[in-house]
């Protein structure tokens, strides 16, 4: 009862509970100041320091001064006064601890306590008056509350089916829409190939009223694919990877021709000036040389035989081949012009004599 008392008057004043000594027996753990702070000095710590800060410096501390540690500052003496200090420490630690719980739990005994209105925890806190009236009150809120949650629910499903609806109207459209057009193209074809019979213009069609000639010589072909081929190239048509073909071909002939023709005209020796000129030439033609690979990029994707596929051309490689076919073209040039010039100098051997009278009696004549 004395300590309660003392405990009391000291939380009214705000102060620290004392240690206090009963006759030979020492209460709440006492321990001298002087050995605490020494403890913490030997720690390296400083007071009202955390528990994980003590660990941690205890742990450094016996590594550093443990026998069995193998360093070089190993000490069993100062081992042992780290290892004191460190309990003497925790000691303090949790005296202050409790004694903090205890002053708490105290402090709580004498707070004033208000007394707990518990009917205005029930019915959600909605109504007033007697808990006869609010259960009432309560009763009309939660019908309320239903009702609005149903009206909430049937907006939602409509919205919900009107939005299925108005897809469902959309894509009908469009389904009648293709119908329509499908219908309309069919019926145009058919009108077209009645008149055309009517006209007579499949009466005198090769192989009519023999069935089609399979084409099964080669087993990497599709028959009807080829059948459908040559059905095509027979009435005028030719399928469109035969038409690549053949443009791709006629296009990198071309373009050989006219860089070939281009250096021809550069001729040579070549100037910075005509370096220049060339670069030029040959930058449009690699631009030529990569639109032409797209083109065959695509050329392989229609293509039914794997055979027949193309590989890109290579812009420096032509480049280096016109530079060549330029130097073979020189050549024949030269050769030719010393054949002619020799043929020149033969006749100048044989009718030197009739062309130095032609000239005598042309300035005779004068």
């Amino acid at each position: 009862l004395n300590t309660t008392l003392i405990s009391a008057t000291m939380i009214r004043r705000n102060l620290k509970p004392f240690p206090y000594i009963c006759g030979s027996r020492m209460l709440s753990g006492y321990k001298p100041k002087r050995n605490i702070k020494d403890s913490y000095k030997i720690l390296e710590l400083e007071e009202g320091c955390s528990l994980d800060d003590i660990r941690n410096s205890y742990r450094s501390l016996a590594k550093k001064y443990h026998p069995d540690s193998g360093s070089a500052t190993a000490d069993s003496e100062a081992f042992m006064k780290v290892e004191e200090a460190y309990r003497v420490v925790l000691s303090d630690v949790a005296t202050k601890k409790k004694s903090n719980e205890s002053n708490e739990e105290e402090e709580d005994q004498f707070k004033p306590k208000a007394p707990q209105h518990r009917h205005y925890l029930s019915f959600e806190g909605v109504g007033f008056g007697t808990p006869s009236q609010r259960e009432k009150q309560y009763m009309q809120f939660r019908v309320d509350r239903a009702t609005e949650q149903v009206l909430e629910y049937r907006k939602q499903r409509l919205e919900s089916q009107y939005a299925g609806t108005d897809l469902m109207k959309a894509k009908d459209v469009r389904e009648s829409k293709k119908v329509k057009i499908t219908q309309a193209v069919e019926r145009l074809v058919e009108d077209l190939i009645q008149e055309s019979m009517a006209k007579g213009d499949f009466d005198n069609l090769s192989g009519k009223g023999k069935p089609l000639q399979k084409f099964s010589d080669c087993p990497h072909i599709d028959p009807m694919t080829h059948n459908l081929n040559r059905i095509l190239i027979d009435n005028g048509y030719q399928p469109e990877w035969i038409l690549l073909q053949k443009e791709i071909r006629e296009t990198i002939e071309r373009l050989r021709k006219n860089i070939v023709a281009s250096r021809s005209q550069l001729g040579g020796p070549m100037t910075p000036y005509r370096q220049k000129q060339w670069n030029r030439i040959c930058e449009q033609f690699i631009e030529d040389i990569r639109k032409l690979n797209k083109r065959i990029d695509n050329f392989n994707l229609v293509v039914p035989i794997l055979s027949r596929q193309m590989v890109h051309f290579s812009a420096d490689k032509e480049i280096v081949r016109a530079q060549k076919t330029y130097e073979a073209l020189m050549e024949n040039r030269e050769a030719s012009n010393s054949d002619t010039k020799e043929k020149e100098e033969e006749n100048v051997k044989r009718f030197g004599w009739k062309s130095s009278l032609f000239k005598w009696l042309n300035l005779t004549l004068k």
